[in-house]
C-alpha cells in the first residue's frame, strides 16, 4: 500500500468514525450541556463487559466524576460524540449527571435566606 493510499484511509476512518460510534446520530437523547459532570453508577462498574470500547471507556472514565468537555477530549472524540455516547449511557443507566446550575437561576441557600427573612417580618 502507497503512502497516498495510507493518507487516504486514515482520513476515511477518522471520517465515519464518529459516525460509527454514535450509530449515525447527531444528537443525544437528552439534552447535556458540555459542562455537566457525569460519574458512573454502580451498575455501571457491574455491567461494564457488556458495553462497546467507547462506552466502556467514558464509564471507565467517569468513576472520577468528569466534565462532558473533558470526557470528549480525553477520548479524543468531537464532542457532539461524547455527549451523544454519555446520552445513551445515562438513558441504560451506566451513568449518572449532575447538570450545572444556569448562571441566571439563584442558588437554593440564596433562596432558603430569603424565605427564612421573609418568615421574620
Amino acid at each position: 500500500m502507497s503512502h497516498q493510499d495510507l493518507s487516504d484511509e486514515l482520513f476515511r476512518t477518522r471520517r465515519l468514525r464518529p459516525y460509527l460510534i454514535t450509530g449515525g446520530r447527531t444528537e443525544p437523547r437528552i439534552d447535556l450541556p458540555i459542562e455537566t459532570i457525569v460519574r458512573t453508577t454502580p451498575e455501571g462498574t457491574a455491567m461494564l463487559s457488556t458495553l462497546n470500547h467507547e462506552s466502556e471507556a467514558v464509564v471507565m472514565l467517569c468513576v472520577a466524576p468528569q466534565a462532558i468537555a473533558e470526557i470528549a477530549a480525553r477520548l479524543h472524540v468531537p464532542l457532539q460524540v461524547a455527549r451523544v455516547l454519555v446520552g445513551d449511557l445515562v438513558s441504560s443507566g451506566h451513568v449518572a449527571v449532575n447538570e450545572p446550575i444556569a448562571p441566571d437561576r439563584p442558588q437554593v441557600h440564596l433562596l432558603e435566606r430569603v424565605l427564612e427573612g421573609l418568615r421574620t417580618l
